[in-house]
């Protein structure tokens, strides 16, 4: 691939990334209430993508086989808990990520 071929991926992909991040701003700018579907959009999918991701990080663990899940089931309440205790999605879903690697690499062998 040519560097200018590569330049333009870049491009058009930061292009794209800022669109979406300013498309809100622009749409919903203060001057009239939010709609009540974005409104509802805004407080049901947080916690619908984290459930999803939670389906997708344990679909394929093998229960009946050591290690049980023990592992992913550990870090999933760490994670939450965490979250509950300080409510910051950064902080929790780090440790989470962070735990997870460390106890199936070193503990969960």
């Amino acid at each position: 691939m040519s560097a200018g071929r590569t330049l333009a991926i870049i491009a058009v992909a930061a292009i794209c990334t800022f669109a979406t991040r300013v498309a809100p701003f622009l749409l919903f700018s203060g001057k009239k209430p939010i709609p009540p579907v974005v409104r509802y959009l805004g407080q049901a999918l947080p916690p619908a993508v984290i459930a999803l991701l939670v389906v997708y990080c344990v679909k394929n663990v093998d229960w009946l086989t050591a290690p049980h899940g023990a592992p992913e089931l550990l870090c999933i309440a760490v994670t939450a808990l965490l979250h509950i205790w300080k409510r910051n999605n950064l902080l929790s879903i780090g440790v989470g990520t962070v735990l997870y690697m460390f106890l199936v690499q070193t503990v969960f062998v």
